[in-house]
């Protein structure tokens, strides 16, 4: 490891400074309440808690998605993969309440999607992504509204145990599976390899 990377550092703009943060893996946000659904995609997401287990995401105030959450009271977080990649961007960028109004068909018809049910809430869960979280909403109105931050606590969860197991992610031989991570603009990173930390003792005086 390098003891100085002063001859590589860099100021970064403020405005782009998330960036530096935001590999985490992007999330597909699903939601239903009555008789509507609705999925998007969404880059601000993290664990919060583990136990019980809790999960923040960011939901813009324009959001059909939000509508629905906060009306059903739950919701689900799905981690897509390499291969839902257009899917995630285009889910993303599409406005679920436009598409129904213009078609009379929602964001999983319109894009062909296959769900299945959940085991905790009624959010459909997507097929073909690598995780599944249920989520109850915890309310907390003046921080929804002020910074547009939901919280919620994980009820129920699932993984694909091809790439996570014994509670590690490893993507070796199922390139296809690796997850996503939105830096902007449509431009993403895959996640890479897998590796192990050793223990690295004190440096001796």
């Amino acid at each position: 490891m390098n003891a100085s990377s002063s001859s590589h550092r860099r100021p970064v703009p403020l405005a782009k400074a998330y960036r530096l943060l935001n590999h985490g893996p992007t999330v597909l946000v699903s939601a239903a309440h009555g008789s509507q659904r609705n999925i998007m995609a969404a880059a601000w997401a993290m664990p919060l808690d583990f136990d019980p287990p809790k999960v923040a995401v960011v939901l813009d105030k324009s959001t059909w998605t939000r509508v629905l959450l906060e009306g059903a009271g739950t919701f689900a977080l799905q981690v897509p993969v390499r291969a839902q990649l257009d899917l995630t961007e285009a889910l993303g960028n599409s406005s679920g309440r436009e598409i129904v109004e213009q078609s009379g068909r929602d964001k999983f018809a319109a894009y062909g999607l296959q769900t299945f049910a959940g085991t905790a809430t009624d959010a459909p869960l997507l097929e073909g992504c690598a995780a599944w979280l249920e989520c109850r909403l915890l309310p907390e109105p003046p921080i929804q509204e002020r910074y547009d931050l939901f919280l919620g606590e994980v009820i129920a969860a699932q993984a694909d145990a091809r790439v996570f197991a014994d509670g590690r992610w490893n993507f070796t031989g199922h390139d296809e599976l690796r997850t996503l991570h939105h830096v902007a603009g449509g431009h993403f990173i895959v996640d890479g390899e897998a590796v192990d930390a050793r223990p690295l003792p004190p440096v001796q005086l």
